[in-house]
């Protein structure tokens, strides 16, 4: 039976901050902090409220380093730790390394309530060990999916299964293929920080590197990797060579050299989260050219929701969990191929745009990142009291509907 996560707690050994009011959350992430703000942020900011928050990310191998752990403090109230490890080491000791390090600056044992809370199955390979008072997955993305994807992967996830208390997903059609493999699982679509991207409606400044690019302009914005459809956003941009299509994002785990470069193509790299309503103020249209392959089977992009609130009208390939609901409800516009996505933009540059921004607000009007992050408060909580095995047994989703339902 799990301790209350509202009693008294022990506080990790941070020299940046130490709150021994608060339980202590340690999230473990194969994304990076400041990549690129996407749901673990969204989240964990939110979190800070009731938590201790320690976010640890994979290592950093640098020459001639003893192991240490690199501690700093973001501004949302979150500690970030890096393990720092020496270039060259092998897998075994990589992993060695690791559990010491975490080891050392939380414990081996819980000296009051703490919660494990987990991005990555990998982690598992260095924390198994190490004692928690509940164990959450938060199976944002189908990892095994992803190129490069090991059979360690897939193991470490079915032990991952076998320790957690909830797992969440970051998708409905996730959701449907994890439900029957833990007792208590429940669907988080993307949700939405409607006022920060709503700011694109108002802004009539365009940044220094995307004023000088003409209209009509399409654009993208997240991580470019092996989930875009690079030869779709080649062809449309060669039925259309007076659109002009802005792609906002790091590359990760494809070679640029393999990207389509074009006169109207504008490859302008990553921008920060800040930064972001000022880019969308100035598109037209947005275009989520994803691939469709087993990386983009189960994803719920949460660029969804903030080009909706952008007031930036939106084609997309059909991705399950943009298809349901947002395409069944006409909030965006669906295309298969570059001659489709020609005829929808076309169709959506002529129409009045007044009753699809009315339409779309009423939709996100009842989804955001802090209805969601309470509802998985309530779960935490409720997991951790005497009647969590009870609760557990239900096979619906607490929030299995999408952010605005």
């Amino acid at each position: 039976m799990h301790e209350r996560l509202t009693t008294h707690s022990y506080a990790f050994r941070s020299p940046l901050k130490t709150d021994p009011d608060k339980p202590l959350l340690v999230c473990f992430s194969h994304l990076r902090w400041d990549f690129v703000w996407q749901r673990p942020q969204h989240l964990l900011s939110r979190a800070v409220k009731h938590y201790d928050v320690l976010f640890i990310e994979e290592p950093i191998f640098k020459s001639g380093v003893s192991p240490h752990m690199d501690l700093s403090e973001r501004p949302q109230g979150v500690t970030v730790a890096v393990p720092i490890l020496p270039e060259g080491i092998p897998h075994e000791d990589v992993i060695v390394e690791q559990h010491d390090l975490i080891e050392e600056l939380i414990g081996r044992e819980a000296a009051g309530p703490r919660v494990f809370w987990y991005y990555t199955p990998m982690a598992m390979a260095f924390t198994s060990d190490l004692e928690c008072d509940l164990c959450v997955y938060d199976n944002m993305d189908e990892l095994s999916l992803f190129r490069g994807a090991s059979q360690e992967l897939l193991d470490l996830e079915n032990a991952l299964f076998t320790r957690c208390d909830l797992v969440f997903t970051g998708g409905m059609s996730l959701y449907e293929a994890k439900r029957h493999r833990h007792r208590s699982v429940h669907g988080f679509p993307s949700s939405i920080d409607a006022h920060h991207f709503s700011q694109a409606r108002t802004i009539h400044a365009d940044p220094e590197d995307q004023a000088g690019i003409p209209h009509i302009r399409l654009g993208f914005f997240g991580v470019i990797d092996e989930r875009m459809d690079i030869d779709l956003l080649a062809s449309v941009a060669e039925l259309r060579p007076d659109w002009h299509f802005v792609m906002i994002g790091p590359v990760v785990k494809i070679d640029s050299a393999t990207l389509p470069r074009r006169s109207n193509i504008h490859w302008l790299g990553g921008k920060s989260y800040d930064e972001l309503p000022r880019y969308l103020s100035g598109w037209d249209v947005g275009f989520m050219n994803f691939a469709l392959n087993e990386a983009t089977r189960f994803i719920s992009p949460t660029k969804t929701p903030e080009f909706l609130a952008a007031g930036v009208p939106v084609v997309s390939t059909p991705i399950t969990d943009v298809v349901r609901p947002y395409g069944e409800k006409g909030l965006v516009e669906i295309t298969k191929d570059a001659g489709e996505v020609v005829t929808k933009v076309e169709a959506i540059l002529a129409r009045p745009k007044e009753p699809w921004l009315a339409k779309v607000d009423r939709h996100l009007a009842a989804g955001s990142w802090d209805k969601t992050w309470a509802s998985m408060h309530k779960l935490m909580l409720d997991a951790s009291g005497d009647t969590a095995p009870e609760r557990a047994t239900s096979s619906l989703p607490v929030y299995a509907t999408t952010p605005a339902e």
